[in-house]
C-alpha cells in the first residue's frame, strides 16, 4: 500500500513538472521577436525630379553698417530711434564738443600768430634784414600751426555723426551720456543702419554638398515666424574658405561578465562648412534680422527623367545596381548609372528602361504573441 502511494505521488509530481515546462516553452516561443523578410515590386517610371541641398542660415540685411565715432567723447544727443528711416547725410547723433572747440580756438590763435610773424619776417627778408634760414623757420612754424588748426577743426566736425546711407535704424541706439571711443579694433557702436528692402541669407553648407552649389541657383526657405510659408532666393556668393569646423564624437563600451571588466572606445570626426549667400527680396519687411532660415537650394531639376525609388538602389564593390524581376519570375542584379537624387527618388541614366520591374527587399521585426485566450495554469490531475 505504501509503495503504491509513493509511485502515485511520484507520477503526479512528474506530470506537474512537465506541464510547467511545457507552459514556459509555449510562452517563450510565442513572445520571441521574429525577423521576417518582405519584398516589394515597383516599376521604373518617368517623371520630374528635383535635387536639392538643405542647410540652415540667418537673415541679414544686404547693406548694413555699424555707426561708430572717429573720436573719443560723450554722447550729447541722439537724433533718431529704433526703426526710424534715415537718409544719407542725416544727423544721427551729436557728441560733446567742449574739448574740441577749445582746441580749435587755440589752434586758430596760434595759426594767426605764426602767420603774422611769417609776414613780418618775409618783409624783413625782402629788404635784407633777415636771412633765408629765418624765413624758412617762420614759414615752417606757420604751416605747422595751420595743419594743427585743420586737424582740430576736422575733429570738431566729427562730433556731428551723420548717416552714410539710406536705411532703417536697426536696434536701439546707445543712451545719451555714453562714452564712445575711437579705435580700429573695437570701436563703440552707437547704432546700426541697414537697408532692409533687400535681405540676404547666410547659410553654412557641409563640405560634402558644397560642390553641388553654383552661383545663380534658385532656393526656397522658411522661417519659424511664418510657419510653412515659403520664401525664395538666389545663390549670389559661395565662400572659398571654411567658416568653422564642428567636431562630433561617439563612444562605445563593452563589458565581460566573466572578468567583471569593461572597455570603451571613442572616435571623433570633423565637419567643415562653407558660407553660401542667398539674395532675397523683402519689400514688406516681414523677414527680421537674425531670424533662422531653413534653406533648400535647388541643385538640379529635370522633367521626364527615368525614376526609381531610392530604396531600390544598392551598392557593392563593383558599383551601384538594382534587382530586376524578369518575366520568367527570376531576378537579375543589373548595374546602373544614376544622375539626380531627391529625398526618395533617383534618376537612372543607363541600365534600365521604363516599365522594368524592380524588387525592393527589406526586413521587419515583429514580436509574436499568442492570440489564444489565456487558460490559466494546467488543470489539476
Amino acid at each position: 500500500m505504501t509503495n503504491t502511494y509513493s509511485v502515485t505521488k511520484w507520477l503526479t509530481g512528474l506530470v506537474l513538472l512537465l506541464a510547467v515546462s511545457g507552459g514556459g516553452f509555449y510562452y517563450y516561443h510565442t513572445t520571441q521577436e521574429k525577423v521576417t523578410g518582405s519584398q516589394e515590386t515597383v516599376a521604373a517610371t518617368r517623371g520630374k525630379i528635383v535635387s536639392s541641398v538643405s542647410a540652415t542660415g540667418t537673415i541679414k540685411p544686404v547693406n548694413a553698417v555699424d555707426i561708430s565715432s572717429q573720436i573719443t567723447a560723450l554722447i550729447k544727443e541722439i537724433k533718431v530711434k529704433e526703426n526710424d528711416r534715415v537718409k544719407a547725410g542725416q544727423v544721427l547723433a551729436i557728441l560733446d564738443d567742449t574739448t574740441y572747440r577749445t582746441a580749435v580756438d587755440k589752434a586758430l590763435y596760434e595759426m594767426n600768430n605764426y602767420e603774422a610773424k611769417y609776414r613780418r619776417i618775409n618783409y624783413l627778408h625782402s629788404i635784407g634784414a633777415k636771412s633765408d634760414a629765418d624765413l624758412e623757420d617762420a614759414l615752417l612754424n606757420y604751416q605747422t600751426a595751420a595743419s594743427t588748426y585743420e586737424s582740430d577743426k576736422s575733429d570738431l566736425e566729427k562730433t556731428v555723426i551723420t548717416s552714410p546711407q539710406d536705411g532703417i535704424v536697426l536696434g536701439e541706439p546707445v543712451s545719451v551720456g555714453t562714452l564712445v571711443t575711437a579705435g580700429v579694433n573695437d570701436p563703440k557702436v552707437i547704432m546700426m543702419i541697414g537697408d532692409v528692402g533687400q535681405k540676404m541669407v547666410k547659410v553654412k553648407v557641409d563640405e560634402t554638398d558644397i560642390g553641388k552649389v553654383k552661383i545663380g541657383q534658385q532656393a526656397t526657405f522658411t522661417v519659424d515666424a511664418y510657419g510653412s510659408k515659403s520664401f525664395t532666393g538666389v545663390v549670389s556668393k559661395i565662400g572659398q574658405i571654411a567658416t568653422s569646423t564642428t567636431t562630433t564624437s561617439s563612444s562605445s563600451s563593452s563589458s565581460s561578465s566573466s572578468s567583471s571588466s569593461s572597455s570603451s572606445s571613442s572616435s571623433s570626426s570633423s565637419v567643415i562648412y562653407y558660407y553660401v549667400t542667398l539674395m532675397t527680396e523683402d519689400p514688406d519687411n516681414v523677414l527680421k534680422v537674425d531670424m533662422t532660415a531653413r534653406v533648400s537650394i535647388i541643385t538640379g531639376e529635370k522633367e521626364g527623367a527615368l525614376l526609381i525609388p531610392l530604396a531600390a538602389l544598392k551598392t557593392s564593390t563593383s558599383g551601384q545596381y538594382v534587382t530586376v524581376l524578369r518575366e520568367n519570375g527570376k531576378t537579375d542584379n543589373v548595374p546602373v548609372t544614376v544622375g539626380l537624387t531627391s529625398n526618395d527618388k533617383v534618376e537612372v541614366l543607363d541600365g534600365l528602361q521604363e516599365g522594368d520591374k524592380l524588387v525592393i527587399s527589406y526586413t521587419k521585426s515583429t514580436t509574436a504573441s499568442s492570440t489564444k485566450k489565456d487558460s490559466g495554469p494546467p488543470p489539476p490531475m
